[in-house]
């Protein structure tokens, strides 16, 4: 156990490493272009030389990459130039907006899929098996922006239950919490999809085991096989991916987040990538990787436990 954590520790040092270099080297190196960022397009050369000095870019690039990492990994991104904020103060309400968003959607979706996943596996062939395929299929096939646009054309316009943006103007409170039924809805229909044929085809092996096979002719109650027997091995493969759709719901959010205005980590690193705002696409980069090598290691551990065999192989 220890020494796949370790081994994991080295390989997520090593991406971050290489992660910060190429991130450096796109961003940073060209010391012209950056000030041109900064300063706007219609500055001067000598504008940008002076800012360039007062701001340490002459100094070797050696030098200024190990500054810059020790600056991230003390949380100092520098400040917006979209904004004029401290990307950190930025990055952390936009995260935690996103954080409350992700959480939600994992919730529902792998409580959803669950269940789904193994009704659908323990009944393999049946007519309730077809139809939970089915449905799983076609949600996975729908694109976010186009659900987006089907629920706001029924509950917006036609119904008018509910908002058509979650902009959260004064920040996210219980008074609002309408404003987040359809971004969530639209990210739990276009996953549990996924969570449910993978829950299912790893629950209808596990039933065709001699395990579980033995346990049904030794007379054990069904719903005990399945609960006892079969739903821990079962998991094993569904828990994975879940644990690493966690980066598809901090990034890869962008477009609900930004079909809704809601003020999340993806709409954040959309309006940096357009604005050209080079501090935050760095920050969010190097989170993004972060939460994905975290999200590997947290999986590998939970895989442990889920299947001791691991731990003594």
């Amino acid at each position: 156990m220890l020494q796949l954590v370790g081994k994991r520790l080295v390989q997520m040092i090593l991406i971050m490493i290489t992660v910060s270099v190429l991130l450096f080297l796109s961003f940073e190196a060209d010391k012209l272009n950056v000030a041109s960022k900064v300063l706007s397009q219609y500055s001067t050369l000598d504008q940008r030389l002076i800012w360039l000095e007062n701001n340490g870019y002459n100094r070797p690039m050696p030098v200024r990459y190990f500054e810059w990492v020790w600056n991230a990994m003390r949380g100092d991104f520098g400040e917006s130039i979209q904004f004029a904020t401290p990307v950190s103060k930025l990055l952390k309400e936009h995260l935690l907006n996103t954080a409350v968003l992700g959480g939600l959607v994992f919730f529902i979706t792998v409580s959803i899929s669950l269940v789904l996943g193994v009704l659908s596996g323990i009944a393999e062939g049946s007519s309730r098996d077809r139809g939970i395929t089915v449905l799983a299929v076609l949600t996975t096939s729908i694109p976010e922006f186009a659900s987006a646009t089907i629920l706001v054309a029924i509950f917006v316009f036609w119904l008018d239950w509910l908002p058509g943006t979650s902009p959260f103007t004064n920040g996210l409170n219980w008074n609002d919490v309408n404003q987040l039924v359809l971004p969530v809805m639209v990210l739990v229909i276009y996953n549990f999809g996924y969570y449910t044929r993978m829950t299912r085809a790893s629950m209808a092996e596990v039933m065709t085991s001699q395990y579980v096979r033995t346990a049904i002719l030794k007379g054990l109650p069904h719903g005990r096989v399945i609960k006892r027997h079969a739903l821990r091995n079962a998991l094993i493969a569904p828990f994975t991916v879940m644990i690493l759709q966690l980066n598809y719901l901090l990034s890869g959010v962008i477009v609900t987040e930004v079909f809704f205005s809601y003020k999340g980590f993806g709409k954040l690193l959309y309006e940096a990538a357009m604005f050209g705002d080079i501090y935050v696409i760095e920050a969010c980069a190097m989170v993004a990787v972060f939460i994905a090598v975290m999200s590997q290691l947290i999986s590998d551990i939970g895989y442990t436990y889920l299947n001791p065999r691991i731990r003594f192989s």
